[in-house]
């Protein structure tokens, strides 16, 4: 196999649920060994969540399986001397740490970034929070839908009906762990040319909202405040979800060369002079007019053809698939989005795999997220603890 991009680079995960262990994923699959630092007897809370009751009660949760491959796994508890001594040692030959504790949490164990940089000055120390380690609500709790609830996210969702909305999957947590992976691998690239290792702090609220720079910049530069409008997209018409005869049809119709083409397929070319449709922005403002005439003729056909004749001639569209069927696309084949990967005790299990493809140093799984400890006495024989010492320290509940 190819050498990886982050060969050698060594992390010490803390993390537990989501964001944190959604940025060492990304850390894992590009070939770093990521060591899970987990509590002995329960582990990451992930372990526990998912809809089969049989894995929970494994430690296997399928939230933990989605988020851990390729890393090992480690329990120590780190609120007891010998802990603490042998979490420093850890330290000492690791590259990052990633924690996503409530602010203080680490200072108060005495293994704060100003106690462990004293250790390992190269150390780069990522603490990610839902709302950063300064600040009136840093030391709020925060889950995700606390999170799109405060960032503005659930306000521009929905339609006049169903208005706040939260977003189906925990976007918040999703995108502070890919901040924090970026930001890791920048810091990394700083110590490359430096030497120097550092703090970095990721707050989930900041992480969320230049995601929704558009729609922000028309309030924060044209004070114009955003309007729930559903499937509909604010910047272009006809650009949306569109009735057909078996279901629905995304169409972006968002240039005003792909607009007329839009009126010749569906066999309406007297919409691209209508007055109330001939423009751009009057388009936007006449689009409940324009949706029931575009919807009447197509209508009269499937999806599926609506798309091929849409997308020959130059128009962006697409079916709207269940989550199921958009797993399984070949398109989706193709590009080996997803891995089956065998999971001792489980069987084979599909997998997301990483999605950036590098040509010299492609990344992968390579292993299955770790039952609980799997690789305690791995790792501590790597700082020196011989096999009578573990089991001294097991009887201690200190592994």
């Amino acid at each position: 196999m190819s050498k990886q991009i982050m060969e050698g680079v060594r992390v010490l995960d803390l993390t537990n649920v989501l964001a944190g262990p959604f940025a060492t994923l990304h850390l894992a699959l590009l070939g770093a060994e990521v060591i899970k630092v987990e509590r002995p007897g329960s582990g990451d809370l992930a372990r526990k969540l998912g809809t089969v009751t049989e894995l929970n009660e494994q430690l296997m949760g399928t939230s933990f399986l989605a988020q851990n491959s390729n890393k090992k796994s480690v329990t120590l508890n780190t609120k007891s001397a010998e802990g603490k001594e042998i979490f420093k040692k850890l330290v000492k030959d690791a590259d990052v740490l990633v924690e996503n504790f409530r602010p203080g949490v680490m200072d108060r164990l005495e293994l704060g970034y100003d106690t462990l940089k004293e250790i390992n000055p190269g150390l780069i120390y990522c603490a990610i929070s839902g709302f950063g380690q300064t600040g009136p609500d840093a030391k709020k709790p925060a889950y995700d839908q606390i999170i799109q609830g405060l960032s503005g996210e659930m306000a521009v969702n929905g339609d006049e009906r169903l208005n706040p909305l939260r977003t189906g999957f925990p976007v918040c947590d999703s995108v502070g762990g890919l901040n924090g992976a970026f930001a890791i691998m920048a810091a990394l690239y700083h110590r490359e040319r430096t030497g120097e290792g550092q703090f970095i702090d990721i707050a989930m609220l900041d992480s969320i909202m230049p995601l929704m720079g558009w729609v922000a910049a028309n309030l924060l530069i044209a004070d114009r405040d955003p309007v729930p409008m559903g499937n509909d997209n604010f910047t272009a018409a006809p650009s949306g979800v569109f009735n057909t005869a078996d279901g629905h049809i995304n169409i972006a119709a968002n240039k005003q060369e792909q607009w007329e083409s839009v009126c010749d397929v569906l066999g309406l070319p007297e919409l691209k002079t209508d007055p109330r449709f001939q423009k751009r922005d009057i388009r936007k403002q006449n689009r409940k007019q324009l949706t029931p005439l575009l919807e009447e003729k197509l209508a009269q056909r499937a999806t599926g053809e609506w798309v091929e004749l849409l997308n020959a001639n130059g128009v962006p569209s697409g079916a709207i698939l269940s989550l199921r069927d958009a797993l399984q696309q070949p398109q989706i084949k193709h590009r080996e989005t997803l891995k089956e990967v065998p999971v001792d005790g489980i069987g084979n299990i599909p997998l997301f795999n990483l999605t950036a493809r590098f040509e010299q140093t492609p990344g992968e799984i390579t292993s299955p997220p770790p039952r609980l400890s799997a690789h305690t006495a791995e790792v501590l024989a790597g700082i020196g603890i011989t096999e009578d010492e573990l089991a001294e320290l097991k009887a201690k509940h200190i592994v």
